[in-house]
Formats: structure tokens, sequence, C-alpha cells
């Protein structure tokens, strides 16, 4: 699969799609892309269509010989002129941004079985640095513990351990997980890392997966 996705959300699709059997690839921009779609001929398309290059939407409907390469367009502006562009250009889907990553996992299902008539895997759990993910259930085992994520809260560890010792923003953690015209506290990224924290037994003194970047944000340690 290829993502044409801008960071830090390219690596959270990437992460998230570690539920299927797929092997993925990240394209910065149109360009890279396309040389990816003539050398790597992937059998589904990912494009953000909020990216900085506006070629990205000329990805969507591409060939690889006769056969159209299935896309689904990510975008966070959900109205009628966007998703009728994208449905023009030859997007099978749409996914509005931000998403849950189970929504991800099962439009991506979906459209590979419609496209391709295989029964592609479903792993419902994925191993990420030191944590065993339970999509379906929307658990995370921590040794013996078994806590119990919110949407949100699993989001928002994906988004961290899909991008590893790399700091994330607040500013950039609410634009990936609640959109960009979300109107919130200022305290409201800290406030979800604090009960994500509780939930994994992570002192923020002394953390194992979730560290503060003071003055910054957080970052997730990837020798955890």
């Amino acid at each position: 699969m290829l993502i044409v996705v801008d960071q830090p959300l390219a690596n959270l699709v990437a992460l998230t799609l570690n539920h299927g059997k797929y092997v993925t690839r990240i394209a910065k921009d149109a360009v890279s892309a396309r040389s990816s779609l003539e050398a790597w001929q992937p059998h589904l398309l990912l494009v953000d269509l909020d990216a900085d290059d506006p070629e990205s939407l000329r990805l969507i409907g591409q060939r690889i010989g006769r056969q159209r390469i299935p896309s689904i367009a990510l975008s966070k502006r959900g109205d009628l002129k966007t998703k009728l562009a994208a449905f023009e250009r030859g997007a099978d889907d749409i996914l509005t941004v931000p998403f849950v990553p189970e929504e991800l996992v099962a439009r991506t299902l979906a459209l590979m079985r419609r496209s391709y008539g295989d029964d592609v895997a479903f792993i419902p759990v994925i191993k990420v640095s030191g944590l065993e993910v339970d999509l379906l259930n929307q658990q995370v085992k921590v040794g013996k513990l078994r806590p119990v994520l919110t949407s949100i809260e699993q989001a928002l560890l994906y988004l961290l351990a899909s991008n590893p010792g790399q700091t994330l923003g607040r500013d950039e953690i609410l634009d990936a997980l609640w959109g960009a015209d979300y109107v919130a506290g200022s305290n409201v990224v800290d406030r979800h890392v604090r009960n994500l924290r509780l939930k994994l037994k992570d002192d923020w003194q002394k953390p194992r997966f979730i560290g503060t970047v003071a003055g910054k944000g957080y970052r997730f340690l990837p020798s955890a």
C-alpha cells in the first residue's frame, strides 16, 4: 500500500494498517509517489487531499497498465465539494480526518476485499513498542494489566507510538486527533495524555512509554 500523507499522520496510518498483512510505503509528495506507483505497483493508494502538495488529488484514479489502483482519500474537509472532487477523480472511499484506527482498518479491509476478492487477513492484536494493542476490544496488555481505552485514547497511543522518539507538539496532536477546527481548552491534550498514562501505569516522572518534553509536547520513548 502506498501512503501519500503528511507527517505525523502518515506514520499513524502505516502503524494502523499493521492490523492487516500489508506492506506499506510512505511517499512524501506526488513526485515520489508517481515513481513508487510505476516501480512498486501497490494494490492500494491512500492519499491526503489536504497535503502541502496540490498534485495529490491527481494521483487518485491512476492506472498500472489497464488496472486502476483502488484509492482511499483522506481529508479534514467534510464538505460536498471536496468529496465530489475525489470521487470524480476515481476515489473508492473517503475518510474524514481525524479518524479512529478501527474505522481506517475496517474501510481498508472492505475495499481490498471488494477489489481483489481475497479473504484479507485481519490481525486484531499487534505489538507496539512493548505493548500489545487489541483493536477490537480497545485493550492494551501491559504485563498483567488489561486497561480499557477509549477510542481517542487508543488513537492517541497509536499517534505517539507511530512516531517513536519524535516530539509531537500539542497543536500537532490536537490537529491530528481532533481536527484543525476543534475548539477546546488548552489542556485537552494534556488531560488525555494524563488519562492514558494512568491506564498504562506510566509514571510521568520516570516514564516507560510517554515522555514529556518541557515547553514542546510529548514523545513516545523508543527504548520501551
